[in-house]
C-alpha cells in the first residue's frame, strides 16, 4: 500500500477488529499483504493449471499462526479474480474428509455454504453457479433456434460418465424447471440437494426423483462432479481449500486416522495422475500433521513416498514444484513492513494521522525480539496483534506515550488454543507451547 492512499472506513475497521482478534481478515488483504513471493507465484501457477483443465494439489504447512489461513484466504481471493470458484472449510472433530457417521457430509456441507464466486465473495454463491450455467444454456438454444431443455441435457450429458453424474444432471435440469415454471419449491429442494442437505434418500427421491444423496461414501465424487459443473457453467474451474488439518493427526482411533489418509492418498494420485480435470486442493496443516511417523501423514508409507521433499533442497535453496509448500519464516525486514503497513491502516492511509514513528516500530520489534526471540518471525501473530492493540490504547488516549507503554508489555505463556491465522503474507501468530503472548 503506497502511503496517502485513502483506506474505507470498512475496510480499515475489518482488518485492525480481525487482526486485534487473532483471526484472518475477510476484506482489505492487498493493504496487509508482504512478502512470500515464491510461495504465491507456485500457487498461482497451481491456479492457472486449473484454469487450462489440469489439477493441482498443494499441502501447505507451516507452525500455528505462520500464516496457512491468510495464504489460503489470499489465494482464494486470487482464484476469485481469476473467474474460478472456491470453496472452504476448516476441519474439525465433527467435520473431516472421510467417516462412517456423517462427519465427510457435514464438511461437504459446510464446502457448499461457503462456496464463493467473484460476485459472492463470502459464500452462498452456489445458486448463482446453477443460474450462470442456466443462462448459458439459454444463450446457446436463441442462437441455436433450439429448446433450452435440450441444450440443457445435451451439456449435462458429459457428467454422466463421472460417479453419481446422471443424479447430479437430474437436479439441474429440475432447477431449470422450477426456475422456467415457477415451482419455488422445486429450485429449493435441488439447491438443498446440491448442497448436501438431504439426509434421507426417500425424502430426496419423493422431492425430486433421485436415488441418490451426498453421504460419507461420496464427498469426494462429488467435488468432481462440482468441478465439471462449475466450467460448464463459463467458470474456470474449482479450488477446494482445507484448513486445520491437524485435526485429522489428532484422531485417536487409529483406523479413522488411516481411512482419512487413504481418502486424502486418493486425492493425491488422481491430481498428480491428471486423472481430473479444472479441479484443486489447498490443503493446511503443521509440520507434525506431515512428517510424524507414528500419526502424521508420514504414517501411513505411501503418502510418505509421495509427500518427501526433494532431498536437494534446504534452508537455502527451496524446490517450490512439489506438493508440499513449506512457509518460510518472516526476515526482520518483512516484519517491519507489516508494522508499518498496519499503520497506515490504521491512519487510513494517511501520513498525517500515523500514530507512531518509524523508530517506535524499530522499539517495539527490539522488544520483541529481546523477550521471545526469533520465534517471533515464525510464528508473528502474537507480536502484531500486540502492535494493534497498542495503537488502539494509543487512539484512545491521546495523552499515553508509546515509550511508556511498550515498556509495560509483559510475557506470559499462551494458555489459550492456537488459532491458525495471518496478517499480511506474512502473519499473525498464535503460540504454540512454545510461544509467550504479549499483554498491554
Amino acid at each position: 500500500m503506497t502511503r496517502n492512499t485513502r483506506i474505507r472506513p470498512r475496510d480499515r475497521d475489518a482488518i485492525l477488529q480481525s487482526l486485534a482478534a487473532g483471526v484472518v481478515p475477510r476484506r482489505g488483504l492487498q493493504h496487509i499483504q508482504v512478502g512470500r513471493a515464491n510461495e504465491v507465484s507456485a500457487l498461482l501457477r497451481d491456479v492457472d493449471r486449473v484454469i487450462d483443465g489440469g489439477s493441482a494439489i498443494r499441502f501447505v504447512i507451516g507452525e500455528y499462526g505462520s500464516g496457512k489461513s491468510f495464504f489460503l484466504h489470499l489465494i482464494r481471493t486470487t482464484a476469485l479474480e481469476k473467474q474460478l470458484v472456491t470453496m472452504h472449510a476448516d476441519l474439525t472433530p465433527d467435520r473431516r474428509i472421510y467417516a462412517t457417521g456423517g462427519q465427510a457430509r457435514s464438511l461437504y456441507t459446510e464446502l457448499a455454504r461457503n462456496l464463493s464466486t467473484r460476485t459472492s465473495p463470502d459464500g452462498g454463491g452456489l445458486p448463482s453457479v446453477v443460474e450462470r450455467f442456466i443462462g448459458e444454456a439459454q444463450n446457446e438454444a436463441r442462437d441455436a433456434r433450439v429448446e433450452v431443455d435440450e441444450v440443457i441435457h445435451e451439456r449435462l450429458a458429459t457428467l454422466s460418465e463421472l460417479v453419481g453424474g446422471y443424479d447430479f444432471a437430474t437436479v439441474v435440469a429440475a432447477y431449470w424447471r422450477g426456475h422456467n415454471e415457477g415451482l419455488v419449491d422445486l429450485r429449493s429442494s435441488a439447491v438443498r440437494w446440491l448442497r448436501g442437505e438431504y439426509s434421507t434418500r426417500t425424502d430426496a427421491r419423493r422431492d425430486l426423483g433421485v436415488r441418490t444423496i451426498v453421504d460419507d461414501d461420496n464427498v469426494y465424487d462429488r467435488l468432481k462432479l462440482l468441478a465439471r459443473f462449475v466450467h460448464l457453467a463459463g467458470y474456470g474451474g474449482l479450488i477446494v481449500a482445507l484448513d486445520e488439518l491437524v485435526n485429522l493427526y489428532k484422531l485417536a482411533n487409529t483406523r479413522a486416522r488411516n481411512s482419512n489418509y487413504e481418502q486424502i492418498l486418493r486425492i493425491i494420485n488422481d491430481c498428480l495422475q491428471g486423472s481430473v480435470a479444472h479441479l484443486g486442493f489447498i490443503l493446511a496443516g503443521t509440520p507434525e500433521f506431515l512428517t510424524d511417523t507414528r500419526r502424521g501423514l508420514y504414517s501411513y508409507e505411501a503418502l510418505q513416498s509421495r509427500l518427501s521433499e526433494n532431498m536437494f533442497a534446504s534452508s537455502s535453496v527451496r524446490d517450490f514444484s512439489g506438493p508440499v509448500l513449506r512457509l518460510a519464516n518472516l526476515t526482520a525486514e518483512e516484519l517491519f513492513v507489516v508494522l508499518t503497513k498496519l499503520r497506515d491502516v490504521h491512519a487510513s492511509g494517511e501520513a498525517s494521522a500515523d500514530a507512531l514513528p518509524d523508530q517506535a516500530l524499530h522499539s517495539f520489534m527490539e522488544h520483541c525480539s529481546r523477550r521471545v526471540g526469533d520465534a517471533y518471525f515464525r510464528t508473528p501473530r502474537t507480536t502484531i496483534r500486540a502492535f494493534v492493540q497498542l495503537l488502539a490504547i494509543l487512539e484512545q488516549n491521546p495523552d499515553s506515550s508509546w515509550p511508556d507503554l511498550v515498556g509495560q508489555i509483559d510475557v506470559e505463556r499462551d494458555v489459550g488454543p492456537p488459532i491458525d491465522s495471518v496478517a499480511g503474507s506474512a502473519s499473525i501468530s498464535a503460540s504454540d507451547d512454545e510461544l509467550a503472548s504479549f499483554r498491554l
